[in-house]
């Protein structure tokens, strides 16, 4: 599969369709979207889907496999937000909390965005290896509690304490690692009777996820506006580098084609779900509707459609 191949396999793929229909909706008007208590019900199932194939997908591997890559993403979750806090500082001349607060988007993780990315590796029959889940499950907190304390150390008022057992205590790390032991230590025999559920039925529940995602992007932009230009530039740069960066020093450690596209769509994604709760908490002087909109807005659908095709095309390249 060539690189033009690769692009339209994820550009014509039912997840990204469905996300596109959904901001379509939108901006016809229409009145699809899915209830609350159902778009948190479908989030809920594919974070506990993943950290359950994830876990299962350890039993009988080398954990000593997993100490490079461990270390390697600790690396990037402690370097994005010193890296972002820099830039929006002291060359896009925010303030301390609004530098604060999209150095914790960014130095985060989003888990959507990382799904889609190993939806697409298995569709175009890339190997990855067992371990990135684990990874997600790393990478999703270091970055924010670096961003909260760089905040901290620049502007007075900051809870970042209670903003880190936020963070620990959430959704998403709860699932993901609660997840990852459960199917780490349940027998064959017993993952075999709920695989049809988490695994037969993950692809079609993101698809309905997406599909409202996109609803919820148009939204945001329909209510709040675009933002200035020099942030939307930096929202789409920033997953460039750092995805790149990411890429090649996975590739160094050793991983695979796939293993190495998909941690380097990881360390270019932003987080819009564990990085906003944190941020309400540690530092309600900052703008959120910016760090949210950069993140949600620009990134989650560029990465989407441009950033995972991309990313497989560069690592193939490069191993």
């Amino acid at each position: 599969m060539n690189s033009l191949d690769l692009a339209i396999e994820n550009l014509t793929s039912p997840p990204v369709l469905a996300f596109v229909l959904g901001a379509l909706a939108v901006i016809l008007r229409s009145d699809l979207r899915l209830p609350d208590p159902i778009h948190t019900w479908i989030s809920t199932y594919l974070l506990l889907a993943i950290g359950l194939k994830g876990g299962h997908s350890l039993k009988g591997s080398d954990i000593s496999t997993l100490t490079k890559p461990a270390l390697l993403t600790i690396a990037f979750g402690l370097a994005i937000p010193v890296v972002v806090f820099f830039v929006t500082t002291k060359l896009l001349k925010l303030n301390a909390p609004d530098a604060g607060s999209i150095a914790a988007h960014y130095g985060s993780v989003s888990v959507v965005t990382f799904t889609a990315a190993m939806v697409f590796a298995a569709e175009a029959d890339f190997i990855t290896e067992p371990f990135m889940t684990s990874l997600v499950a790393i990478l999703e907190v270091p970055g924010i509690v670096v961003a909260l304390i760089l905040a901290s150390m620049k502007s007075e008022g900051v809870n970042w304490r209670n903003a880190v057992h936020e963070v620990l205590t959430g959704r998403s790390v709860l699932l993901l690692i609660g997840g990852l032991a459960i199917g780490a230590v349940s027998s064959a025999n017993s993952y075999s009777r709920v695989e049809p559920f988490f695994v037969g039925m993950f692809s079609g529940l993101l698809t309905l996820f997406l599909l409202d995602m996109g609803a919820t992007v148009a939204t945001r932009f329909a209510t709040s506006g675009k933002p200035p230009l020099r942030m939307a530039m930096f929202a789409i740069i920033t997953p460039i580098v750092f995805g790149s960066a990411g890429i090649l020093a996975a590739h160094s450690i050793g991983l695979s084609i796939g293993g190495s596209a998909v941690f380097g769509i990881m360390a270019a994604s932003a987080s819009y779900i564990a990085a906003p709760a944190a941020v309400r908490i540690a530092l309600p002087k900052a703008d959120s509707g910016l760090s949210l909109g950069l993140a949600l807005g620009v990134t989650f659908p560029f990465n989407l459609t441009i950033g995972i095709p991309l990313a497989f095309m560069l690592s193939r390249s490069i191993g």
